[in-house]
């Protein structure tokens, strides 16, 4: 392990702190076709419900996602995104107490989310889907998460063809970085996230987990959504996802222990307390780095 680095981002709501502690993203799936939570939130009602609730068993905060972005889900027509998704906004409006991130790749969206009180978007393509998506986020000042992808949804597969998984994610993350600042993005406000699962089979995933301290060079936080993705059910006899929560402990805990500045996860009371413990041990480790005398 190395030391954790320490970030400020800054959000339209105020300063979030980064480092300190591992900090918890609930996902509120606002699809029909949700892979982990069979549903349960694809009604607008329920999904205001879940959110709050989250936020109650300890998220730091709340991502909304309206398109599925499973392995061979089709591509969702804007308008369809925006019907999913604006209610649920609505909803929350004067609700909520932790910033809110939309997770969305179309710059349309992302416009009247953030027009709705969200502070972070969550772009599963690192900006590679809608460039015009980095002139929204910084025209509003909002913060940017971009995640490691190749190919689209339909054919990410065919793409999951590393030589030095860790190396590569990192190469292609920066060069991602530099796009969001060219096009206007301040680095301040930039996430970094390796991208498990997408674009990568169960080995691949665990590679990029087990390298996460190599994403340090890029100097940005790093967020990472294990929970109950594939690689882990490959791992657990083709568990199904809703059989993956002690599996997505140890990909939570493995993530905080090499570095993840915050943790995006279906099961927020269970995985807050994973988080917990897992930041004791680091501050443990963290503790004993500093003192010449303790072998480490």
């Amino acid at each position: 392990m190395l030391p954790r680095q320490r970030f400020t981002l800054p959000l339209p709501s105020g300063p979030l702190i980064l480092g300190e502690r591992t900090l918890v993203m609930g996902i509120v799936n606002v699809t029909p076709d949700s892979f982990a939570d069979g549903r349960l939130r694809a009604d607008p009602v329920r999904a205001v419900e879940g959110a709050l609730a989250m936020v109650e068993e300890g998220a730091d905060l709340v991502d909304i996602g309206a398109e599925s972005t499973r392995p061979g889900a089709p591509p969702l027509a804007e308008r369809e995104e925006l019907d999913r998704l604006l209610p649920v906004l609505d909803g929350l409006a004067g609700r909520i107490r932790v910033p809110v991130s939309v997770d969305t790749y179309k710059a349309s969206v992302a416009t009247a989310a953030l027009d709705r009180g969200a502070a972070i978007v969550n772009d599963i393509s690192g900006l590679r889907f809608d460039p015009a998506l980095a002139g929204v986020v910084a025209a509003r000042g909002a913060a940017l998460v971009l995640m490691h992808h190749r190919g689209r949804s339909a054919d990410m597969y065919e793409h999951a063809r590393y030589g030095d998984v860790a190396g590569e994610v990192v190469a292609e993350l920066a060069e991602r970085v530099a796009a969001a600042e060219a096009a206007g993005v301040a680095r301040d406000r930039l996430l970094v996230d390796p991208g498990l699962g997408f674009a990568k089979r169960a080995a691949h995933s665990y590679a990029a987990l087990a390298g996460l301290e190599r994403l340090r060079t890029l100097g940005r936080p790093i967020l990472v959504g294990p929970s109950r993705k594939s690689f882990i059910g490959e791992a657990l006899a083709g568990a199904p996802p809703t059989g993956r929560e002690w599996g997505t402990a140890a990909a939570v805990t493995a993530s905080v222990l090499f570095g993840a500045h915050v943790v995006r996860v279906h099961g927020v009371r269970e995985m807050t307390e994973v988080v917990r413990v897992a930041d004791r041990v680091r501050a443990a480790w963290e503790a004993a780095a500093t003192r010449p005398d303790v072998p480490i």
